[in-house]
């Protein structure tokens, strides 16, 4: 894999096409992307809602309006990410457990001081409701790059979707009533012949305008 030449060459798909679906490996590679994608203290604030089936992508469409819900109908799938309405006690007790299980603790020293480490960074992006939510959604825009990045390592088109309807979208999936609500999406699938961006030259700003050495 020459991570070079992928960056260089991915793109903002604009269409896709509704007749080729993700291979099963190619599935659960994207949804292993997603779920070890990194998160502030491990905090892992957020839900993937996997929207892939004909009666899914019509029950979203609306909310993706014109603009981008031809993307959702024809891509392969389409990645909801949410983030939790609030970090409470339960969801940090429950890291700690995960931890533990996995076996990051060499003693319980060890496991009291990343307790500790962890609500620290939380109360300190807490001081407000809109403050934790502005937090937890930059942690879910963390795993949108891992996903798209990760996507053109598979082979396939991705889109960053932010033309949605928050409001409608979390009333679809009834998010609320599960204490999360939608941040931004994602498509993946492959692009279509009407995809212009396709053949388009890709354009940055110079290394020395965005990049400082010193």
């Amino acid at each position: 894999m020459n991570i070079e030449s992928i960056v260089r060459t991915r793109y903002t798909s604009k269409a896709y096409d509704p007749m080729r679906p993700l291979s099963a490996e190619q599935r659960q590679q994207l949804l292993d992307l997603l779920r070890f994608s990194p998160s502030s203290v491990n905090s892992q604030p957020w839900h993937f809602f996997i929207i892939e089936s004909a009666d899914a992508k019509a029950r979203v469409k609306p909310a993706f309006g014109d603009l981008n819900g031809g993307k959702v109908q024809n891509a392969a799938l389409t990645v909801i990410f949410a983030t939790r309405t609030h970090i409470d006690e339960a969801h940090l007790n429950t890291l700690l457990t995960q931890e533990q299980q996995d076996g990051r603790f060499i003693n319980d020293e060890v496991k009291a001081s990343q307790d500790k480490g962890r609500r620290y960074f939380v109360n300190l992006n807490s001081g407000s409701e809109r403050q934790q939510q502005e937090w937890m959604a930059r942690q879910a825009y963390i795993s949108l790059g891992f996903l798209l990045l990760g996507a053109a390592t598979l082979g396939l088109n991705a889109t960053p979707v932010e033309g949605f309807d928050p409001q409608l979208l979390d009333e679809i999936l009834e998010l609320k009533q599960q204490g999360y609500r939608s941040v931004v999406a994602a498509t993946v699938g492959y692009s279509s012949e009407q995809d212009f961006n396709a053949g388009l030259p890709k354009s940055r700003l110079p290394q020395d305008s965005v990049i400082t050495l010193l």
